[in-house]
């Protein structure tokens, strides 16, 4: 395997795309069900809790949009410091909830007093964060925020985006006294995109039960009428949830540990490398991703033609997200991406730096 080294969707490897192969199941039959509830279990250690975990044909972001609708009321506070934890505040205004903004330049991770201090100033419904960022290459030091946040207003409920981030650093949504976090199959858990998962605590979903107009599709109480039936409200994504099967087989396997530990390991190399050849990182120290590193393009390298001279080996990068485009690129360092698979990288990449020196 030459992987891609973007964050996401991520390679997949050939064991768990061919359980997408398997003959299709009626996704009210006793037989999808009997799978349904041995994956939906399973999951719930992914996140490190003993709430349930739904499982939906969506991506992340429509788990930003279930968090608005079933919980707030009043007001939300998003921590913006990057384009993901930019895209859900645009969703709250745009589902018509009164939306402040914690803005934190790009690069730069929040702080656990700066969530506090906002706390202080009003009283929200919801307090929205992005785990790791994957736009930016920042982990935000969730534990800590969550803490000073339970210390101002111990009844707010905390949503998290880890869609970048669970399955390959760590969380712990039980212990750290998180109320839903959501991911995305196409991210570090290395299944093809499609499946969104969300673990939902039974205070969150109380919650919801008293909020009008949740919609349809997205609406808590009903996810969980249909997981107490093994099964989704709409045909669930039957072949993704195989591939999901196979999967966390194969993460248990491996071990949740030992997966974060490959993750910072890869997240160690991509940095040295970096700046060994003359570049900066863009996320400040101390708080940089385990499974995505921004780096500053500070060779002046021409991405596209770097991207096509990696494409020639089966290989690509991601370029920088929005207004960083050009101005950085991206390496993840995700699912199933292993240490020799990046030196196979750095050797392409210094190959290119030396046709580009001519």
């Amino acid at each position: 395997m030459a992987p891609m080294f973007v964050p996401g969707p991520v390679d997949v490897v050939p064991e768990v795309a061919q359980a997408q192969a398997k003959p299709m199941l009626p996704h009210r039959s006793p037989e999808f069900e009997a799978l349904f509830h041995s994956c939906e279990q399973r999951a719930r250690r992914l996140f490190r809790t003993q709430h349930r975990v739904f499982l939906l044909a969506a991506t992340g972001t429509a788990f930003q949009e279930a968090c608005v609708r079933n919980l707030v009321t009043g007001k939300i506070l998003v921590v913006v410091n990057g384009a993901f934890g930019k895209r859900w505040a645009e969703v709250a205004r745009t589902n018509g909830k009164d939306t402040d903004v914690l803005e934190i330049p790009w690069g730069k991770a929040a702080r656990p007093e700066q969530v506090a201090d906002m706390l202080r100033r009003n009283r929200y419904d919801v307090l929205a964060v992005v785990h790791n960022e994957t736009s930016t290459g920042v982990e935000n030091p969730l534990k800590d925020i969550a803490a000073a946040a339970r210390e101002v207003q111990p009844d707010i409920f905390i949503c998290v985006d880890s869609v970048s981030g669970l399955g390959g650093t760590p969380l712990e949504m039980d212990a750290w006294g998180l109320d839903v976090v959501f991911t995305s199959s196409q991210k570090c858990l290395a299944l093809p995109p499609g499946l969104a998962l969300a673990a939902v605590t039974d205070r969150a979903l109380e919650r919801a039960k008293e909020v009008p107009h949740r919609g349809w599709y997205l609406d808590f109480v009903r996810l969980e009428k249909h997981r107490l039936k093994d099964s989704t409200p709409a045909t669930a994504a039957i072949s993704l949830i195989y591939a999901l099967d196979v999967q966390l087989d194969r993460i248990f396997t491996e071990g949740l540990e030992n997966r974060w530990a490959r993750h910072a390991h890869m997240a160690q190399m991509v940095q040295t490398w970096a700046r060994e050849h003359g570049f900066e990182l863009f996320a400040e120290e101390g708080y940089r991703s385990r499974t995505v590193t921004t780096i500053v393009n500070t060779r002046a390298w021409d991405i596209p033609a770097l991207n096509a001279f990696l494409l020639e080996r089966g290989m690509r990068i991601a370029n920088g997200y929005g207004p960083l485009k050009n101005k950085t690129f991206r390496i993840a360092h995700m699912g199933e991406t292993q240490p020799q698979h990046l030196e196979a990288l750095f050797e392409a990449l210094e190959a290119f730096a030396q046709r580009q020196a001519g």
